[in-house]
């Protein structure tokens, strides 16, 4: 071995070392050669499973070659960060209460675009102020956390974090899969870790709990289906077929996740930036719909559910009050924003009231 070897090796170690100490949960380094997923991403785009999310597509090979992105890029940090908090213990039966709004058990804390961010910046700096010490003279850096045509989860599992799972999401046989990745985009030449193997089986709980059907195939999902696609990126009207398979999903949708086996070896969360934020695990849709826009800032600023909007979270809601078990109240607070100013946010409501009136 020789000692530029060895100093990589050790600096390696230290990475994950600080990595651990500033709070992520696993630390893995990986090459970027990501050529099997590239023709997977490229069949997936042909077939339209993308939807609106014109970004998925416009960066070309950026996304599956990263020195293309970030040039004289060799390795791939990539870390991982568990974000399920304790009060989510109950998201079942959120879920089997029509009344309540059951929200994806990432976003009920601190935005993690920001959280993540953060601690990956920390790690770079850490690194930087460490370099001389394994004498080595240039660290190129950039950070990300699905924030830039990324193939996150591809490189994570090329990392050892885990898995790609049928659902798509990674997923760790001691960990689950309640948590976040991210990458540092480096020039050193880092040794790599051994990819995570499969553990799927047999298996299909995913698929099947699946409440629009959106994994059309083991490991493929058309996101034009899915709820979090439907909920969150979707900006216009929700196809009226799915609208009923929604459910009490106004933001997002954990089914695939809250029903995997391997989640009953899940963490809860030790990020404090990750504790749920003005009771949103548990929350009535009827207070929800009733937000002001200026309250529907407040309660969500530093949230991730503030990208979506005030409008987009009423569509959401309405949504949710049209799939609730009939009462006077949802059929007063329906009629309450009949004629609201917007066309989109109108629609849904008329479609809600209808189903309680029909």
């Amino acid at each position: 071995m020789s000692h530029s070897t060895k100093n990589l090796n050790d600096l390696s170690h230290a990475i994950k070392k600080w990595g651990l100490e500033l709070g992520f949960n696993q630390v893995g380094i990986t090459d970027t050669n990501l050529q099997t997923a590239e023709q997977e991403h490229q069949a997936w785009i042909e077939k339209g499973f993308h939807g609106d999310m014109d970004y998925m597509a416009k960066h070309g090979v950026k996304r599956t070659r990263p020195a293309e992105l970030v040039p004289n890029t060799q390795r791939i940090i990539s870390a991982r960060l568990d974000y399920l908090p304790p009060e989510a213990e109950n998201s079942t039966s959120i879920l089997q209460d029509s009344h309540k709004a059951f929200i994806s058990r990432y976003a009920l804390g601190r935005d993690y675009h920001k959280v993540m961010r953060n601690k990956l910046q920390k790690l770079c700096e850490k690194i930087q102020s460490e370099l001389q010490s394994f004498q080595i003279d240039q660290f190129e850096y950039r950070a990300f956390t699905d924030s830039a045509p990324v193939l996150e989860v591809a490189l994570a599992e090329k990392a050892g974090l885990g898995w790609r799972g049928k659902h798509t999401l990674l997923i760790d046989k001691n960990n689950g899969s309640w948590f976040f990745i991210g990458e540092i985009y480096t020039n050193l030449p880092l040794p790599i870790d051994e990819p995570a193997s499969n553990h799927c089986g047999s298996c299909s709980k995913c698929i099947e709990v699946c409440p629009t059907q959106a994994i059309t195939a083991p490991y493929e999902v058309d996101a034009r289906r899915c709820i979090s696609y439907l909920t969150i990126e979707l900006k216009t009207s929700i196809p009226e077929e799915y609208r009923p398979l929604i459910g009490n999903r106004v933001y997002g949708c954990d089914d695939c996740q809250l029903y995997c086996p391997w989640n009953k070896f899940a963490e809860i969360t030790q990020e404090p930036d990750f504790s749920v934020k003005h009771g949103l695990a548990d929350v009535n849709l009827i207070d929800c719909f009733n937000w002001s826009e200026d309250e529907f800032k407040s309660k969500m600023a530093g949230s991730a559910i503030y990208r979506i909007g005030y409008l987009q979270w009423l569509r959401n809601i309405a949504v949710g009050l049209g799939n609730s078990e009939t009462t006077p109240e949802i059929i007063d607070t329906l009629k309450q924003h009949l004629h609201h100013e917007n066309e989109m946010v109108q629609e849904h409501v008329r479609w809600a009231l209808d189903r309680h009136l029909a």
